[in-house]
């Protein structure tokens, strides 16, 4: 009798921890299983990949960012994406990278193989939100490989006007550089860059003839066309020197001893004659105050008032009788000025045969 009951105790016993045992069990796997889950979802998920690349562009590692799976691609791709396939990888590099900072995944979501994983951040000090598309890209062992399903690149159409000189984040570039048609570039011709996403990129120009505080433009969409347009203003210094060739030019004119001086936007007809042995004297009584504006690929001097004045001797046709004459001639200024291949200014002033560089 005493047996059967230490038999069963030992039953009983065994039933315990059997059971003891099987809760140890479920909760080992349990835990392996969230340890797996936090550890897919923290280095091997669609969110983590997008985290990486995030993190490679905060870092400033342009070139590794460029050569995650999926970022790269080639021209056909591109011109079926609606971006320019001869566009300019110039701005791929670190120097035209500006901050990125406070990014986070909002969501992650799903589609028909593809996952859609959206994303805040705050780009060059300016908040976005971006979604990029991700797609399983083999395996690694026994974890998940990734690469973009559509390139995070896009293209920003760039149009200058007023210099071939400009920088973006500081990164200076010149248009004969990044055009496919090199030193052949028209001035209005836009430039096709491409550029990271996501990214805030600030075009500035900062040259003695002309220079413009920036315009930003927020790259915030894969594959997408940003058109920009960028219209540099006269600096004061140009505007100085185009107001001393003006003025030498005039004072040019003025030394023509003639009533018409020649290439010159003053003169004089009178319906006697100057007297003989008597030549007549120009100067400038008001110079005109120049100002310069944009004019297309080059520059404009609209037309401004200024006066001339003349003292001559004039005979009578009639009697022969011989007078002093002294006269103000108003007249008006205009002209244009061309920037040359070499950086220098061609100046036209009042006439299309006026030219000074």
């Amino acid at each position: 009798m005493m047996q059967g009951r230490t038999v069963s105790r030992r039953r009983g016993a065994l039933r315990v921890d059997l059971s003891i045992l099987t809760l140890i069990g479920l909760l080992l796997f349990a835990a392996i299983g969230a340890g797996g889950a936090a550890l897919y979802q923290q280095f091997y998920s669609p969110t983590a990949f997008v985290e990486r690349y995030l993190g490679l562009l905060s870092s400033g590692r342009a070139a590794d960012a460029l050569r995650t799976p999926g970022v790269a691609v080639d021209l056909s791709l591109l011109e079926n994406s609606g971006i320019e396939p001869t566009a300019s990888e110039a701005l791929l590099r670190t120097a035209a990278l500006t901050t990125l900072t406070d990014y986070e995944v909002t969501s992650e979501k799903q589609e028909d193989g593809t996952y859609r994983v959206a994303v805040d951040y705050t780009a060059g000090g300016v908040e976005g939100s971006s979604t990029f598309s991700v797609e399983r890209n083999g395996w690694i062992g026994v974890v998940p490989d990734w690469r973009f399903a559509q390139s995070p690149l896009a293209e920003i159409e760039l149009t200058v006007r007023g210099s071939d000189t400009f920088a973006v984040n500081g990164f200076a570039l010149d248009r004969r550089q990044v055009s496919s048609h090199g030193a052949d570039a028209a001035p209005l011709d836009p430039l096709h860059l491409l550029v990271f996403t996501p990214g805030l990129y600030s075009v500035t120009v900062d040259t003695a003839i002309s220079a413009t505080p920036g315009v930003s433009v927020l790259a915030d969409t894969a594959m997408a066309r940003t058109p920009v347009h960028v219209q540099a203003l006269p600096t004061e210094k140009f505007t100085e020197v185009v107001q001393e060739r003006v003025d030498e030019f005039l004072a040019q004119c003025a030394e023509q001893q003639v009533l018409l001086p020649t290439a010159c936007p003053f003169g004089l007809e009178v319906q006697n004659r100057l007297a003989p042995d008597s030549l007549p004297k120009w100067s400038i009584a008001t110079q005109p105050k120049v100002t310069i504006q944009p004019d297309g690929a080059n520059w404009a001097i609209p037309a401004v008032d200024a006066v001339a004045h003349i003292e001559a001797k004039i005979q009578s046709l009639f009697d022969g009788s011989v007078r002093d004459f002294s006269e103000d001639v108003p007249f008006q200024v205009n002209g244009t000025i061309t920037i040359l291949a070499d950086g220098s200014a061609s100046i036209r002033v009042g006439s299309p045969d006026a030219d000074d560089d």
